[in-house]
């Protein structure tokens, strides 16, 4: 354990993040940092301890800018069973995130300024950053414009229609002109894609493959996701917007964007800690813990994953954390809901997959929080850079946005003991390496010892 001590005499002390390694976007060095109010009053070694300061031993721990998750659903308004803003934005402090942006398909969607502004009030009682994605259609149908404007002038600034893709080209087409119209009025946003084809993934419970024709099952092709992948980049092209990729899970669609980054195209990519390093052989079994969208593909394309977050095609390791009640996953194969945990597993499970021994190449610890922190915080609008508070370097002056890991220490998950008011993780049992240990966001330390302060 990584003790926390108080001196006493003080009710908003200062805190002295002791002993630590920082790592952030400029490098890494031993420094101890001084927190006062909400920013970093001085880093550096061997810093003095103020009188009355909260100590922070951070020795053999790992200290770096909050991690910035770019697609968490949080369930509220509309499904408070599963998951609450208040209760996800606990699981996301706990697993070292300091920002979250909330998805649209909730119900009601996020479709309108009404709803915008309701998740955003919540979110201001949590105790991480809480920002909330707009969709792009209304009711996320597919068929008539939301109105973007009204959200990005609520600050809202990723569009997307999470669990649908837009499946027509004409539709998409009209959102990313608007969405350059907005830009040139000073409202940057970018409209994030879920790339599935409903025409091929009718029906389908798992990808399609040597797995799926063993157990009989319906599945889902690789292409359905890389279609519309291919048709968006062409969409980029023709009308010189910019897409973010939403979980994307098969090795050619990485190509593909990284084709489009070469030709100078404006597209960004994130992936899943589940499509990092689980396979479509783990519903062998037919366990319906296993399901997910996009599902789970083959072993070689997770290894495709892992090779374009090394090769810096991926820009973002996004979380998708998916809460259901236990009725939604206790149930057959196909009638399950897809989705799983992430928020307090993302870390520990990216840093194994991309650092450890399935890593090839492995990555340098630095270039791992990248995707998890300030790669993220720059698509989502809130690098410090851009006039936000997430993911900058650790410098005196800077937003006290930051948390602790100790990147050695061995945990099992148990699903009673998480955050979340859901338990479907696929990690239950598992021993996991590298665990948070403190969590300071604008200057209070809300998580604290692995506990979460409130």
């Amino acid at each position: 354990m990584v003790p926390v001590t108080d001196a006493p005499g003080a009710d908003t002390p200062p805190i002295v993040v002791r002993g630590g390694t920082v790592v952030d976007a400029t490098g890494e060095r031993r420094a101890d940092l001084l927190v006062v109010g909400d920013r970093l009053a001085a880093v550096g070694p061997d810093l003095e301890v103020p009188s009355g300061a909260r100590l922070v031993e951070a020795g053999g721990c790992v200290v770096a800018p909050g991690l910035v998750d770019l697609h968490t659903h949080l369930r509220q308004p509309g499904a408070e069973e599963a998951e609450t803003i208040e209760t996800g934005a606990r699981a996301a402090a706990l697993g070292g995130y300091c920002a979250v942006v909330a998805m649209p398909n909730t119900d009601p969607p996020v479709d309108s300024a009404a709803v915008a502004a309701d998740v955003l009030a919540l979110g201001r009682k949590a105790v991480c950053r809480v920002e909330v994605a707009g969709a792009i259609t209304v009711g996320r149908a597919g068929e008539r414009l939301a109105p973007m404007g009204e959200l990005a002038a609520l600050g809202v600034r990723l569009f997307t229609d999470d669990g649908a893709g837009v499946q027509d080209a004409g539709v998409m087409r009209r959102a990313l002109e608007y969405a350059r119209g907005l830009e040139s009025r000073g409202l940057p946003v970018v409209l994030g894609q879920h790339c599935e084809t409903d025409s091929l993934t009718a029906g389908g419970v798992m990808h399609e493959g040597a797995w799926s024709s063993r157990l009989g099952v319906p599945g889902a092709p690789a292409e359905s996701e890389e279609l519309m992948v291919a048709r968006d980049i062409a969409l980029v092209r023709l009308t010189g917007g910019r897409v973010h990729f939403l979980h994307l899970s098969t090795a050619r669609s990485l190509a593909m964007v990284a084709a489009a980054k070469a030709e100078g195209l404006a597209v960004t990519a994130e992936v899943t800690p589940h499509h990092l390093t689980l396979a479509d052989e783990e519903l062998a079994g037919y366990d319906p813990i296993y399901k997910v969208n996009p599902p789970l593909r083959t072993a070689a394309d997770a290894a495709g994953v892992r090779r374009a977050c090394a090769a810096g095609v991926v820009d973002a390791v996004a979380t998708d954390h998916a809460p259901h009640p236990p009725e939604a996953k206790a149930t057959t194969l196909q009638d399950a809901a897809p989705g799983m945990l992430g928020l307090e597993t993302a870390l520990a499970v990216t840093l194994d997959a991309l650092t450890g021994a399935t890593a090839a190449p492995a990555m340098a610890l630095g270039a791992v929080l990248g995707l998890l922190s300030w790669g993220p915080a720059r698509i989502a609008g809130l690098a410090v850079d851009q006039g936000g508070d997430q993911g900058g370097p650790l410098v005196a002056g800077a937003p006290a946005n930051l948390f602790v890991f100790d990147p050695e220490e061995r945990w099992e998950v148990d699903p009673a003991r998480l955050a979340s008011r859901s338990r479907n993780t696929p990690w239950a049992g598992r021993t996991l390496r590298g665990r948070v240990r403190h969590t300071v966001w604008r200057g209070e330390p809300v998580v604290v010892d692995g506990e979460a302060q409130r």
